[in-house]
């Protein structure tokens, strides 16, 4: 980014592209697509936000893949990269809104389904670099369908309460980990819960915790069997 924090401009007037993705054909495609174009270059590729950064950190623009197998969430990612001057571009099947909304809360600039024409692709690339939004009718639905987006806001200390008890771990194990005791674990938890039922989203289970967790990107979805 530039020094107000807005989306830097390539002084060479080529845009630098990444792509994170966990499967080598979509890959494939990417560079199929960019190595006719003489304004975009891709300059590298991994299966995780971690591997891209540590192979190029000299990049205006990264292609996204929603649903890796590390672990991580969109958000985490798009803020990653974020954090490192880079504006993103999510590549998705469009199978899961839910991802979709996780990216839209980190600030992606755009969305492009996998099965999108080359040009389309392009356009979108060209005006994230540009540091213009690109509002497809899938990512529309997504945030549609979400009318509580941003109806939960959670401190650091809460979203990591609500992480380590949604994983699994107990009052206990909680207050281990935070360095608190259990009483205040559970007070953290009835703030939680308060904060969720008022925005009509009740957590009244552990599972409806984990639920709302990986609901607002603060948890990856669960992987499937392949």
């Amino acid at each position: 980014m530039d020094d107000d924090g807005g989306p830097r401009t390539p002084e060479s007037g080529i845009v630098r592209v990444g792509m994170v993705d966990d499967h080598q054909s979509p890959v494939w495609g990417i560079e199929r697509i960019l190595e006719r174009q003489d304004d975009l270059e891709l300059v590298g590729s991994a299966p995780t936000v971690a591997e891209l950064l540590d192979k190029a950190t000299d990049l205006d623009v990264v292609i996204l893949d929603l649903r890796l197998n590390d672990g991580t969430t969109p958000r985490e990612n798009v803020s990653t990269l974020a954090d490192h001057g880079i504006v993103t571009v999510v590549y998705t099947s469009g199978e899961h809104p839910d991802l979709l909304r996780s990216a839209a809360r980190a600030g992606t600039l755009a969305v492009v389904l996998k099965s999108a024409s080359e040009e389309e692709i392009l356009a979108a690339i060209r005006a994230a670099a540009g540091g213009e939004e690109v509002l497809t009718t899938e990512w529309a639905a997504a945030i549609d369908g979400d009318p509580n987006l941003d109806a939960v806001d959670l401190s650091p200390q809460l979203q990591r309460v609500l992480t380590l008890y949604a994983s699994g771990g107990t009052s206990v194990s909680v207050g281990q980990e935070l360095g608190v005791t259990p009483d205040t674990v559970n007070e953290y938890l009835k703030r939680i819960r308060q904060k969720y039922a008022d925005a009509g989203r009740p957590t009244r289970t552990k599972l409806d915790l984990f639920k709302r967790a990986v609901e607002d990107g603060w948890l990856p979805m669960p992987l499937r069997d392949s």
